[in-house]
């Protein structure tokens, strides 16, 4: 599966309708984006079962600032929902084989109910306003 451009009127169905989202948060001016777009999108043909999504941080100001960004690229990946990585920096294409191994071997029950524990909604709420939470992040 290709990669699919995302904005703020489809990020938050496209991250709760899908069990694995990775989103690239980017700009055509970001000489780190342009070297990590291939690496994204080659990884995007090998992971049909994920979707790959690429966020114009030029384009989509409001999402981007919601989305907290400072740095570009920024990677985050949902589950569930959920936010469960989010990394400034190009990936080479190893790492972000590792991140993708990472989220999907994780146990949603175990988050879903850390969650709940610390305050019920957040992983429906995980990109409710367009903004992802930090629900989760970084695990």
């Amino acid at each position: 599966m290709a990669t699919r451009n995302l904005a703020a009127a489809d990020f938050t169905q496209t991250v709760l309708d899908n069990d694995i989202v990775l989103v690239d948060f980017w700009a055509a001016w970001c000489g780190p984006c342009r070297q990590f777009a291939p690496v994204f999108e080659a990884s995007s043909e090998k992971h049909p079962d994920i979707v790959f999504g690429k966020v114009d941080t030029e384009a989509e100001q409001a999402l981007a600032g919601a989305a907290g960004i400072t740095s570009i690229p920024t990677l985050m990946a949902f589950r569930e929902g959920v936010l469960v990585f989010s990394q400034p920096g190009a990936l080479p294409a190893a790492a972000l084989e590792q991140v993708i191994d990472g989220v999907k071997g994780l146990d949603m029950a175990a988050i879903h109910a850390e969650i709940a524990a610390h305050g019920a909604g957040e992983a429906g709420d995980a990109a409710a306003d367009g903004a992802p939470t930090e629900a989760a992040a970084e695990r």
